[in-house]
């Protein structure tokens, strides 16, 4: 699954550490995430967009 979580973290200037704090998670999980070998749970997901104030469509969208 493809994701703009790098991008959106990088534009505010946060950490894999800090982003991983707000979500409730692991840095390895952000970072595996980020890398695309891990897809988040809806939940997570749902957090990630409430988050950045977004779409879960405009943080994440599928491989097709």
């Amino acid at each position: 699954m493809k994701n703009r979580l790098k991008v959106l973290r990088a534009e505010r200037d946060w950490t894999q550490a800090q982003l991983a704090t707000a979500l409730d998670v692991s840095r390895q999980t952000i970072n595996a995430i980020e890398k695309g070998k891990f897809d988040p749970s809806l939940p997570l997901a749902f957090k990630a967009a409430r988050l950045f104030e977004l779409s879960i469509e405009e943080i994440f969208q599928d491989g097709e």
